[in-house]
């Protein structure tokens, strides 16, 4: 009788492994992603973009706040809108002069933020928050389009000449919507100009350098990058992918963050996730298709269309050729301005760069942050900006720096 009751129990047993692993392996497909913290440099708080296409402000005041953090330990929260409006107002000088043969719209690079500290300043968030149009966070849509109109009908105009006031009416729009910019204000019980504010920061512009890795410019010099929110026409150092990869690897291993501008349109991007990949599998572009045809596909099929992010996966191997190939087709485009703040690895070993965004932080899984897969940064990285003495030695000698 206890060899039969014996016997049932094994045949159950038996019949109920495949359920058994199945669940094991739902429960496995749930854990996803799980990081490690290798290098975490100190930074100021995950601001909040919302419906503006100002993240190089964010991303590079981000930078800036991070730096002078590393500098001098005091955490500052310094104002994008400061940035932006200046930008805009000097944009229209030039997009004016060219008879609107210039990019125009709500982007830019951190080489602008570096640009409007240098010849304008800066100031803290609370003396220009640029929120003057009854909304409590950044929702551009309204103000970029009145914008681009605006200078459209001064190019346009029948007078065949401008008028001397064009400006200042379109800087008074400005104001209305971002605020007046301050000539003084006061600061921890002191009275500045957005000059001696930052001036008394002790950030000097002068002390960071661009890089990027390209194959159709000469390495080791600097060339203007066309890509459309360059509408400044900067420069911007070339170097070899691995020294760019190794600069950002000896920055972060030397407490200094890095500004990362990139592309994050690509399917391999799960903000919800939190993670960055570029598979090894390709998977087939359904960007294009249709709505109703989208919505026709099996479960199955719009599966194949996506990345699970289940977990650690195999990558692609990144090189300079298929890097190029990219930004030749359009493949990779200056999309969005972050901050490279750390290193991690997942449960694997492999590793990953810590990213600050710009995009708040409710519901989301890091907080506001997220990690990108060297791969990922390999491919997506349009140029990063770094503090000269982050540069390797060797690649310092190599740029004459």
């Amino acid at each position: 009788m206890k060899s039969i009751l014996n016997a049932i129990i094994i045949v159950a047993l038996l019949l109920n492994l495949p359920v058994l692993a199945q669940e094991e392996v739902k429960e496995e497909e749930k854990k996803g992603y799980e990081f490690t913290s290798v290098i975490d440099i100190e930074n100021t708080s995950v601001k909040n973009q919302y419906r503006s296409g100002t993240c190089w402000s964010f991303s590079g005041l981000a930078f800036v706040e991070a730096e002078l953090l590393r500098m001098t330990g005091k955490e500052y929260d310094l104002s994008e809108m400061f940035i932006v409006s200046h930008t805009y107002s000097d944009k229209a000088t030039k997009y004016v002069r060219l008879n609107g043969h210039l990019n125009f719209g709500g982007g830019a690079e951190v080489t602008d933020v570096f640009r409007v500290i240098k010849k304008y300043g800066m100031v803290p968030e609370t003396a220009c928050t640029g929120l003057h149009y009854g909304e409590t966070k950044h929702t551009h849509g309204e103000l970029d389009i009145l914008l681009k109109n605006y200078v459209d009908a001064i190019i346009k105009n029948k007078n065949r000449k401008l008028t001397p006031v064009w400006h200042d009416g379109y800087n008074k729009v400005l104001n209305t919507y971002l605020g007046e910019l301050p000539d003084k204000f006061e600061y921890e019980g002191q009275e500045y100009t957005p000059l001696s504010f930052a001036e008394a920061t002790g950030f000097n512009t002068d002390d960071y350098i661009e890089i990027t890795s390209y194959m159709h410019e000469p390495y080791y010099k600097e060339f203007q990058m066309a890509i459309p929110d360059n509408w400044l026409w900067a420069s911007i150092y070339n170097v070899q992918l691995d020294e760019m990869m190794n600069t950002i690897d000896n920055a972060l291993e030397n407490g200094y963050t890095v500004n990362w501008g990139a592309d994050v349109s690509d399917k391999g991007f799960g903000w919800k996730k939190g993670v960055a990949i570029i598979p090894a599998e390709e998977k087939p572009d359904l960007s294009g298709t249709e709505k109703e045809k989208w919505e026709a596909l099996t479960k199955k099929e719009k599966q194949k269309a996506m990345y699970s992010f289940d977990g650690p996966t195999d990558e692609k191997e990144i090189t300079p050729e298929l890097r190029q190939e990219h930004y030749d087709n359009y493949l990779v485009t200056d999309d969005h301005g972050m901050l490279i703040v750390g290193t991690a690895k997942d449960q694997d070993g492999n590793k990953y760069y810590k990213i600050k965004n710009s995009w708040g932080t409710e519901g989301h899984i890091y907080d506001g942050y997220f990690y990108a897969s060297v791969a990922y940064v390999k491919l997506q990285t349009i140029g990063i900006a770094v503090h000269k003495e982050a540069l390797p030695k060797k690649l310092a000698n190599k740029l004459d720096l």
